[in-house]
């Protein structure tokens, strides 16, 4: 008999909706403990520490995945965690069940080559020193180190994603010039989401005081084409006044279905960046490409 797992769900989630993309977190186990992570941030209920045993085995979380593709339609699976690759058996065995896989991590860990079609988005914020100050002591080159040991013939592509802050927006053009010659195959930025009510050195009180970083973003990818992979319209659409009128309207909340482990069950939160989080100042990558990506089929 299949073991399914228990669902709360919730949020904007609509049982008779088809959602084509759903994020996983497969695991609450991480290596890091990075200070700005929406998942293990105070008032996340996946923020107390957990190992191995409080966690579902992978028949249960894959044939729940299983169930859940026949009932919503999901083609595009977004693997995440905690770090996903502590759980490298059930990526294995997960992703043939989709048509397309991502699967984000912070890099520490060895990537695993699954073939052309599943993409590693690996995250670094910064240069070392910024970079290292958000995520841990010598992250940075262990990141770079892994890049760098891949075999020639590593199939699975790599994209390096850059959450940009009031803290590092004045260093990422370092960050761009550092990885150019490195294994990374392209790169792109999504802008911090803050908590409800978030005053902090990486939440910008306004969306009008994140333009300088969002044009910044613009100026790299005029700079460094395709290596910069946010496409000119989703930035634009960043931008005052657009930006409102993207998060009113959210096209993930209705597109993207989040499932987040608590204990022994799937939850969907609000957002899938979270149940706290103030949409008026959201810099989601995937809110304004999915908007932008509507308004070229439209």
């Amino acid at each position: 008999p299949r073991r399914m797992m228990r669902a709360r769900l919730d949020g904007h989630y609509r049982d008779a909706r088809r959602y084509p993309a759903a994020i996983v977190n497969v695991t609450n186990r991480c290596n890091l403990a990075c200070r700005h992570c929406f998942v293990f941030r105070d008032g996340n209920p996946n923020a107390a520490p957990v190992s191995v045993r409080d966690e579902p085995d992978d028949d249960a979380i894959l044939d729940t995945l299983r169930a859940l593709r026949e009932r919503h339609g999901i083609v595009s699976m977004l693997w995440m965690g905690g770090e996903p690759l502590l759980r490298r058996r059930l990526l294995a065995r997960g992703i043939p069940l989709f048509e397309r896989n991502t699967i984000t991590t912070n890099g520490t860990v060895p990537l695993v080559d699954f073939g052309p079609e599943v993409l590693y988005v690996v995250s670094l914020d910064g240069p070392e020193d910024v970079n290292d100050a958000l995520r841990g002591e010598g992250t940075h080159r262990r990141v770079l180190r892994n890049l760098d040991r891949l075999p020639p013939d590593f199939a699975s592509p790599v994209q390096v994603q850059c959450v940009v802050t009031r803290r590092n927006e004045r260093r990422i053009a370092e960050l761009v010039a550092g990885l150019r010659d490195t294994r990374v195959g392209w790169l792109t930025f999504s802008f911090y989401v803050p908590r409800s009510g978030e005053e902090s050195v990486d939440a910008w009180p306004t969306i009008a005081d994140r333009a300088w970083a969002v044009r910044e973003v613009m100026r790299l990818k005029r700079l460094h084409g395709g290596f910069v992979r946010n496409s000119t319209r989703s930035l634009e659409l960043m931008l005052p006044p657009h930006a409102t009128r993207v998060t009113q309207a959210c096209p993930a909340r209705d597109l993207v279905l989040p499932l987040y482990l608590e204990g022994d069950r799937f939850v969907t939160p609000f957002c899938c960046y979270g149940n706290d989080v103030d949409c008026t100042r959201c810099g989601a990558w995937v809110v304004f490409d999915l908007a932008a990506r509507a308004e070229a089929r439209a």
